[in-house]
């Protein structure tokens, strides 16, 4: 079964398999942070789409954190799953106070990822969610429940690799799912890239920064700092 040289591999990949999405001005591709961002990157290259980040935070459930009660994410989107907290006995206040650090740490990571610039408007357009690698499928779900109060037409998974029961279950939560290998025995996404080195904070600026410059008419010279945001990464 196949695996990626890196990140932009898999990416590149993705690419060729979702090229029914190329070269439309309403597709747009958005990269789940960090790990998701390099794929998403080659993607949106690729299909010559614009390129956004999805910063998504799960609610957890005070003294059980592991478990969500909702999620919060980029554009100030808030779902929260009454039926679980009326089930657990989690009150208004309990779940004020859960947003409110949470709030705080999205904020953070979208001042950290995107600075100044806001979100792109998805409302009406074909949103293709790219992450590294499906295993559990819990961050996923909170960014697709939080995207689709956007009102994007249709939204799409892609990525490169998913355990084949998440992939299965989450295909019932999009208009279509991409996933290029989907071993049985999934047990870490990293197991199949040969290079899965953390994507850092400067990585995920630059990248988004490389691909705004294009949308912009600003194609880099080889020379350029942004020409290649991973290259140095590459093997």
């Amino acid at each position: 079964m196949e695996r990626f040289r890196n990140r932009r591999d898999a990416g590149a990949r993705l690419g060729r398999a979702l090229s029914a999405y190329a070269r439309h001005d309403h597709t747009i591709v958005l990269g789940l942070p960090r790990g998701g961002v390099p794929v998403a990157y080659e993607v949106a290259t690729a299909l010559d789409a614009a390129l956004d980040i999805l910063v998504v935070r799960k609610l957890g459930i005070p003294g059980y954190e592991e478990i969500g009660m909702g999620a919060i994410a980029s554009g100030g989107i808030q779902v929260v799953d009454q039926h679980v907290m009326r089930q657990l006995g989690i009150s208004p206040a309990q779940l004020r106070t859960v947003v409110e650090r949470e709030a705080c740490e999205l904020a953070r990571r979208e001042e950290a990822f995107r600075g100044s610039r806001p979100p792109l408007d998805v409302e009406g357009r074909a949103a293709i969610v790219v992450d590294d690698g499906l295993a559990t499928g819990s961050t996923m779900v909170a960014a697709i429940t939080a995207l689709r109060l956007r009102a994007p037409a249709s939204i799409a998974v892609a990525v490169p690799v998913g355990a084949p029961a998440v992939v299965m279950a989450m295909r019932t939560h999009v208009d279509e799912l991409v996933c290029l290998v989907m071993p049985d025995d999934l047990e870490a996404v990293g197991d199949w890239y040969d290079d899965f080195t953390q994507t850092t904070d400067d990585e995920v600026r630059a990248l988004m920064r490389a691909r705004t410059e294009v949308q912009h008419g600003i194609h880099p010279s080889s020379d350029h700092p942004y020409r290649h945001p991973l290259a140095r990464r590459s093997h």
